[in-house]
């Protein structure tokens, strides 16, 4: 049955003609350079090949990631799943739109079904957007009933949307009326309710299936890395006396998009006493030789795959004082420390338990987390300290595949000075993979 905001199949893919007569990227793309498709750019290859990084193959990666969302919806005797997310979009499709745009104005949606169909209601007149992806089956519009779009007609927009995908059900899911849902606006929870669909939740499913990352997965992410560690250096060399923080940000925002990379999550920076307490963002404040800087990148490179290191240093190349010192050492030890526990089979529980525990004077301005996953941007696990773990902790056991984060902010109540160091880390077979290897800085750790 075709919907009635069905796109024409015909506009739906690359000329095949086109694709015979195409030379590839080492990624697996098209090299066109009219290409819609987003991707690296030639400075992110020549420097991935200068350090013998090998790119993802990303037909290959795409089969994995589809993959895996069939098969956590098989283990919950789910029919399908429905997705707004717009990063859970992106991993099931590998399709983008206005990401930062669509995470406040959900005007995309996805269903996958058990069995492999795919439908992918994009916002209108982006058909072109996803003709280079052949496991989308299904190409629509009019997912979108949010208030800015639809306003008064916002119930009838969502019942609608709602008819199509309880047809899309029947027919690629049979009896099975167990629908998982990642986020969904109210009026389109009452029409799938209305229909006597089941929901469940769609976030546990994709989180589930995000969390084991595949081969491919893994060289986008040491691509990504090296790309954001590219643009790190250039911060650095840039960090000089007279420039504002934001001045400081900025390089590394545009050394992200100069690779290919799409966004910064936030723009953590800051400097001096913005340093303490932590989560100030990059501001104003003009830096003087000897101020300390402290930042977590937080940023979503290239392949999406975000990028999560910290790293905090001196404006000026000044000796860093006894207490900076001492602050750096406490959290350089904190994430040593903590990264030595990783191994497949761990509980989360357990490195709660054998963590580097703070001194008592800095916990109170404690990180929210020990580690937390991260793959197209923060993501499970989330693993906390002792003083949080009654509160919000949840059990789990590390396995091959997940790539997490280590992470430590060090500042006591009333001080001027926090410091922020953070790695990121795959968990392998045996032990830990380190990704980040932009280095401490040394004058910190000398006594």
């Amino acid at each position: 049955m075709s919907a009635p905001f069905s796109i024409n199949p015909e506009h739906r893919r690359i000329d095949p003609a086109r694709q015979r007569n195409s030379a590839f990227k080492a990624d697996g793309s098209i090299d066109d350079n009219d290409r819609t498709e987003i991707g690296p750019t030639p400075l992110a290859f020549a420097e991935w090949n200068a350090l013998g990084l090998q790119a993802p193959h990303l037909p290959t990666m795409r089969a994995y990631r589809l993959e895996r969302i069939r098969a956590q919806l098989i283990a919950r005797d789910l029919g399908g799943i429905l997705l707004f997310d717009p990063l859970n979009i992106r991993y099931a499709t590998d399709t983008t739109n206005m990401q930062l745009w669509t995470t406040h104005n959900p005007a995309r949606a996805c269903f996958i079904a058990a069995s492999g169909h795919v439908v992918l209601w994009d916002f209108h007149g982006c058909d072109h957007l996803s003709a280079h992806l052949p496991l989308i089956s299904e190409l629509r519009s009019g997912a979108s009933f949010f208030y800015f779009e639809t306003g008064d007609r916002t119930d009838e927009h969502a019942r609608r949307f709602a008819l199509q995908v309880d047809d899309i059900l029947r027919q690629h899911a049979g009896a099975n009326r167990r629908l998982a849902v990642d986020r969904i606006e109210l009026a389109g929870v009452r029409a799938l309710d209305a229909l006597g669909i089941e929901l469940f939740s769609g976030q546990e499913v994709a989180e589930f299936a995000r969390a084991i990352k595949g081969p491919d997965e893994i060289k986008a992410m040491r691509c990504a890395v090296a790309s954001c560690e590219a643009a790190v250096s250039e911060m650095h060399q840039a960090l000089r006396e007279g420039m504002t923080e934001n001045d400081v940000w900025a390089v590394l925002h545009a050394g992200n998009i100069r690779r290919g990379g799409e966004w910064i999550e936030t723009r953590i920076l800051s400097s001096g006493p913005r340093t303490n307490p932590w989560f100030q963002e990059s501001g104003p404040r003009v830096l003087s030789n000897g101020d300390l800087l402290s930042f977590d990148t937080d940023l979503i490179g290239v392949y999406g795959m975000c990028v999560d290191m910290s790293r905090s240093w001196i404006c000026g190349g000044l000796e860093p004082t006894a207490e900076q010192k001492r602050l750096y050492r406490i959290a350089h030890e904190h994430i040593t420390h903590n990264i030595e526990m990783i191994r497949p089979g761990v509980r989360f529980t357990e490195l709660t338990d054998k963590g580097h525990r703070l001194p008592e004077s800095c916990r109170a301005q404690r990180y929210g987390v020990m580690f937390h996953g991260v793959g197209l941007c923060d993501e499970y696990p989330c693993i906390r300290y002792p003083e949080d773990l009654h509160s919000y902790g949840y059990e789990g056991v590390l396995e091959p595949g997940m790539a997490l984060c280590v992470e430590a902010y060090v500042g006591e109540v009333g001080g001027r000075d926090g410091i922020k160091l953070e790695n990121q880390f795959l968990v392998t077979e045996t032990g830990y993979e380190l990704l980040t290897h932009y280095p401490f800085d040394a004058s910190f750790l000398e006594r």
